[in-house]
């Protein structure tokens, strides 16, 4: 049973009544008693609980609280106040506990906190999207492939692309729309990483029964890459007359196009010493993806559980945590100037957001030709002299 529905039917049993518990939310709730008192004068606990500073929290609420507050009425004398519900959401996000858990801390009812959370987070959306995740004509992209090459030494390439799927508990009267070919329910998450661990372009929401191919050519991200359209014009590559088109990385689950590159098969790697530099050099690149999503994992730890809310909710759960990822990215940065930035890899949850099935689809000639001339140019005296003086440097 859906945890809406049995809010719901708990309410029918206690209409007309009000628990002494929830009648003590300022002097119990843990916002009067554990972040008022304690967390708010201790910056690194403070951040450990909601995975913002202060500093973001109150930034977020000062763009949000005018449209999540709600006056005093005459049923209500006492509303939930706007830095409540920013902050069970937030809590939420953080950890994915049930919104009963989050009752019994707050002293919020179950079933406010699911009419108001939802709410919350299309606000969050509204307010910061074009900030952290703005549309593809307002992106630097040739700046994004200077970070590519300077950070993780593949030339030409704007952004890494990567699929995963998101387990959900099976929504009801759904069938088989979310059934994916892993046996679990899930909803699908596309998204274009930079360098930095950021992403860029996010697209949320396909059937988890779909496959990778179908959802990939349909998908806004997809027609913007098959189409070319936020692609720079071609440009040599460093120290070299090689001019090749700005493309983004993959793996097996994507089809060769002239924007899109994936590694060779284990087979032809093993075969050819010269495809597994290319292999190498690609796999070094499109880690990023897999950095962002272990870190957004990591972070926001509603991703460690199937998530039971209604697929319209995930995927407003899904979006904002990717830009808040993004923002807390962004601090990162600005705190580390130099260098690259780079972050530990973290393992997804194996069970909870797994990569799509490996089949491309068919891949186009001019992907081939593209390919191979990256192969020449990883295979070349220039890079491979740079490949040796990095190692080197690592190895002193």
């Amino acid at each position: 049973m859906d945890e809406d529905v049995d809010i719901a039917v708990t309410l029918l049993s206690t209409r007309g009544s009000c628990s002494e518990l929830f009648k003590r939310r300022k002097s119990e709730g843990a916002y009067n008693v554990l972040i008022t008192k304690h967390l708010i004068d201790n910056e690194v606990k403070f951040k450990e609980y909601f995975r913002l500073t202060r500093d973001q929290f109150f930034s977020l609420l000062g763009l949000v609280r005018e449209e999540i507050t709600v006056k005093p009425y005459n049923r209500v004398i006492e509303p939930i106040t706007a830095e409540m519900k920013l902050a069970v959401t937030l809590r939420f996000l953080a950890t994915g506990e049930s919104y009963r858990s989050l009752a019994f801390q707050y002293r919020i009812s179950a079933s406010a906190i699911s009419n108001f959370v939802p709410d919350v987070l299309r606000i969050i959306k509204d307010k910061i999207e074009h900030v952290h995740l703005p549309p593809p004509s307002e992106i630097d992209w040739k700046q994004k492939a200077k970070e590519f090459w300077d950070n993780w030494d593949f030339p030409n390439c704007i952004s890494a692309i990567d699929g995963k799927h998101v387990r959900i508990v099976a929504p009801a009267h759904s069938g088989s729309l979310f059934h994916n070919f892993k046996n679990f329910f899930s909803i699908v998450l596309f998204a274009m990483a930079d360098a930095n661990c950021k992403f860029v372009l996010i697209d949320v929401g396909a059937y988890g029964k779909e496959g990778n191919a179908g959802i990939f050519k349909k998908s806004k991200m997809g027609k913007l890459i098959q189409g070319g359209t936020i692609f720079p014009p071609p440009e040599n590559l460093p120290s070299s007359e090689i001019q090749l088109p700005f493309v983004v990385v993959g793996d097996e689950a994507f089809k060769l196009d002239i924007h899109v590159m994936k590694p060779y098969t284990h087979k032809q790697a093993i075969a050819d010493v010269h495809k597994r530099h290319f292999n190498y050099a690609t796999c070094r690149a499109r880690r990023v993806t897999e950095n962002a999503f272990g870190i957004l994992c990591h972070i926001f730890r509603i991703f460690f559980t199937p998530i039971n809310l209604k697929p319209e909710t995930v995927d407003l759960v899904i979006f904002v945590s990717c830009c808040l990822h993004n923002w807390i990215r962004d601090d990162f940065i600005a705190r580390n100037p130099k260098g690259p930035v780079t972050h530990p890899q973290h393992e997804l949850p194996t069970q909870n957001m797994i990569p799509l099935a490996y089949v491309g689809g068919y891949a186009k000639a001019e992907g081939f030709k593209v390919r191979s001339s990256f192969t020449d140019y990883f295979n070349g005296a220039y890079y491979s002299n740079k490949m040796n003086a990095l190692y080197q440097k690592k190895t002193l």
